[in-house]
């Protein structure tokens, strides 16, 4: 592997352990996040945490993983931002991670374009315990000389595999097309689980049958313990699921392809929103994994949950 210098941007639940990967492989990384304190665990490891994105302006290869398209203008372009300064060094070659719009990155690599930045797209599959367990995937795309310099850190941080599918802003595409089935998923397994809970099977009997059959997956396996025992610790939010779907079809409509599976998928996670009202903080509950739309489908059914209180193994637990 080639040594380069390197830099990450975003501590958030998948940033920290994203980068804190890299570190664990003995990579030098200079990192900054908003909130400096969330950075400072993974300097105790070994990681420099710098107090300006535009510290890191001299960096060969810097990362990115923020919320919004937004946030990724801002610690670009914004004030003190990696590339905003008129002179001096610039990265060589900056790969985002994050899932953001086509329209967005597209405009952000023009943008870096003119400044001679190379632009890698890079969103990831999986959340935080993923990544610890070693089973994160990643789609790539972008300048393919560029991806072949970034793919081993790439491949570090997402090690169940990179996949590299072409030029521009296919990644985007992909990744968008990625979440809209994880919505669909969701909210069919939610579906089927009540179902057969009204019928009087006990929602831990019914995922163990449908994670041990051809149709369990490792989403189905991790996201058992949610649906059973209602712990809905976040690790994607239903706004940003429903973000997603957004995305999902608005790209659909822009190239004449019929998703009527995923716009009732959205209205049904809007109903996740109004139901939220009902509870005694709206914003706190939204705030959620997006799993607790389970309580929304039981709603519906006309049953109230409780937890199960059986342990439900997610797949993950190497994660230490």
């Amino acid at each position: 592997m080639a040594n380069h210098s390197l830099g990450w941007i975003g501590m958030g639940r998948m940033g920290f352990p994203m980068a804190e990967r890299l570190v664990k492989a003995g990579h030098a990384l200079s990192i900054w996040n908003r909130t400096r304190a969330k950075a400072e665990p993974l300097a105790k490891k070994g990681g420099r945490i710098v107090d300006r994105p535009s510290e890191l302006a001299g960096r060969d290869i810097v990362f990115t993983m923020v919320s919004t398209g937004k946030d990724l203008e801002q610690v670009y372009f914004g004030d003190n931002g990696l590339v905003a300064a008129s002179s001096g060094p610039r990265p060589k070659i900056l790969v985002d991670c994050s899932s953001i719009g086509v329209e967005q990155s597209e405009a952000i690599r023009t943008r870096l374009t003119q400044l001679d930045c190379e632009f890698v797209s890079a969103p990831v599959s999986g959340n935080g315990k993923t990544v610890k367990a070693g089973k994160l995937s990643s789609v790539a795309s972008g300048p393919k000389a560029a991806f072949d310099q970034v793919q081993p850190y790439l491949a570090t941080v997402a090690a169940s595999g990179v996949s590299y599918v072409g030029e521009g802003e296919l990644a985007r595409i992909c990744k968008i097309a990625h979440n809209v089935f994880l919505g669909v998923v969701i909210q069919n397994l939610a579906e089927i689980t009540i179902l057969a809970q009204k019928a009087g099977v006990p929602r831990h009997a019914f995922l163990n049958f449908m994670n041990a059959s051809v149709l369990g997956s490792t989403f189905t396996k991790y996201k058992s313990n949610a649906l059973v025992n209602l712990d809905f610790t976040t690790t994607f939010t239903p706004a940003l699921l429903r973000k997603d779907l957004d995305l999902g079809l608005n790209a659909a409509r822009d190239l004449d392809v019929a998703m009527p599976v995923t716009a009732a998928t959205r209205e049904a996670l809007q109903s996740h929103f109004g139901a939220a009202t009902l509870k005694s903080n709206p914003a706190a509950y939204l705030e959620m994994d997006f799993a607790a739309l389970v309580e929304t489908v039981a709603l519906a059914a006309g049953l109230k949950l409780s937890p199960e209180n059986v342990p439900m193994p997610s797949g993950l637990e190497t994660e230490g």
